[in-house]
């Protein structure tokens, strides 16, 4: 709990600085006078003046603000009038606004590219067998598949001109979710392997549904949907519990089944269940498994015991079952890991736009709006996976907070932007009027969709629909 809570405030405090260094700098850097630099709002709890400009810290850290000196909120000396953001020409005061959000895109490319270097463990896109009747069992992926390229869908049902490699898991949804939301097909390449020791089948392609889950399913869950089932692990004996049936009929670390009731297993998954299968009428009966262990098979029989688990009796040999998932270190040296994280950032800026388009229609699930416990959660757990992963998260809500405020609402970043095009467009400035009211219900906007971002954290927290 204590590394989640520091992990938030620590992800928060980061992404506030740099994005009202972002609009400090460049009104700085314009000849704005800065009377106030804030990080969070409310009650100070500590400041310091530097220069012309106080830099405080306050009590509610969900935000932050640049106070510039300008004629509409108090009296300004004639001395002064030339440093006033109101005066600055329409140029400077777009760029001044701009700033902020392109300062967490850059730190996003900054951090993606630390990443990079720094290089981070994830799991290789190897496969269990897929779920009975979903997509990836109708495109014939099998047990042990690695998914190594995909090629979006063309019309015509041909692929795309060029493959784009997979090395993770993380990499594969990407590609899935975009092609999901898409409305497309995807070609995948895929080569069959039961183990890292032994080479690989020969690559062959398959077409996997992804437009067969409409936008509005398009989730953290859209893996699951399509019918990937998880890892693969191959159907060995990983441990035995001392004294447990397996234990006891002799089973040992690193045997392989072969067989079992005359059944052969295709991963560790599908050993569990033909396990769980062998109760008839609440009574367990002896499995007969062929095993090989080194260079020999052997002929075991191991009898089930019925233990309760979540209200059920489920048959168990006591015996851990296939490994840890496969691992590939993900590392991008010099030029290459900015090249990468320059497209990292320009992809997940695209996908969040098009997620959130497809939100505001209808097409996409509205579950897919996260608030701060959500955030939270997921700092920690970044945080206790390691610096690597930390730093990804923090690249990742750095590149939702940019595109966030350039988003064309009132109280936003993008809102003053599309104020100033207005202008530019019309040679006016938008009338106090009309400006009360578009602050208004850019206020009303924001509360809408924040207090949508709790309910979800909440649903998620509860369990809720």
């Amino acid at each position: 709990m204590l590394t989640t809570v520091l992990a938030f405030l620590l992800t928060i405090g980061i992404l506030v600085v740099i994005h009202e260094w972002g609009h400090y700098q460049a009104a700085v850097t314009c000849g704005v006078k800065v009377l106030r630099f804030s990080v969070g709002f409310g009650k100070v709890l500590w400041s310091r003046q530097r220069g012309e400009t106080e830099f405080v810290v306050c009590a509610l850290p969900l935000g932050g603000y640049v106070k510039m000196l300008d004629e509409r909120e108090g009296p300004v000396a004639p001395s002064e009038q030339h440093r006033a953001f109101n005066r600055q020409s329409l140029p400077k005061r777009a760029f001044v606004v701009a700033a902020g959000p392109l300062a967490n895109l850059v730190l996003a490319v900054l951090l993606y590219a630390s990443v990079n270097w720094m290089g981070v463990q994830e799991m290789r896109p190897w496969f269990a067998a897929p779920t009975a009747s979903s997509a990836a069992e109708r495109a014939g992926l099998l047990a042990g598949d690695e998914i190594v390229a995909v090629r979006p869908m063309l019309a015509d049902g041909q692929g795309g001109s060029e493959s784009q490699a997979v090395v993770s898991m993380t990499d594969l949804q990407w590609q899935l979710t975009e092609a999901a939301l898409q409305g497309q097909d995807l070609w995948l390449e895929v080569r069959q392997r039961q183990s890292y020791a032994q080479p690989p089948q020969r690559i062959r392609q398959v077409r996997l549904g992804t437009s067969t889950i409409p936008a509005a399913e398009v989730d953290g869950q859209l893996m699951e949907r399509l019918g990937f089932a998880g890892p693969y692990a191959p159907p060995v004996i990983e441990h035995a519990v001392a004294g447990g049936p397996a234990d006891l009929a002799g089973l040992k670390s690193g045997d392989r089944v072969l067989d079992i009731n005359g059944v052969v297993p295709t991963d560790a998954s599908h050993l569990r269940r033909l396990i769980r299968e062998s109760a008839v009428a609440g009574q367990v009966r002896p499995l007969q498994l062929q095993v090989q262990r080194g260079g020999q098979q052997l002929a075991i029989t191991v009898t089930p015991v019925l233990k309760v688990v979540q209200g059920q009796q489920v048959p168990r040999i006591e015996a851990g079952l296939g490994m840890a998932p496969a691992q590939v270190t993900v590392v991008h040296g010099g030029l290459d890991g900015l090249t990468r994280a320059i497209d990292k950032t320009w992809e997940v800026s695209r996908l969040s736009l098009t997620m959130l388009g497809k939100m505001v229609i209808g097409e996409a699930s509205i579950k897919n709006l996260s608030g701060p416990i959500t955030i939270a959660d997921y700092a920690g757990k970044s945080a206790n996976l390691g610096l690597a992963y930390y730093i990804g998260f923090l690249a990742l809500v750095s590149v939702s907070l940019g595109v966030l405020n350039l988003l064309p609402l009132p109280v936003l970043d993008g809102g003053h932007l599309m104020y100033y095009l207005f202008e530019g467009l019309t040679g006016r400035p938008v009338s106090d009027a009309w400006l009360a009211r578009l602050q208004r219900g850019g206020v009303a906007l924001m509360l809408a969709m924040m207090s949508l971002a709790m309910y979800n954290d909440l649903a998620r927290v509860f369990g809720g629909p």
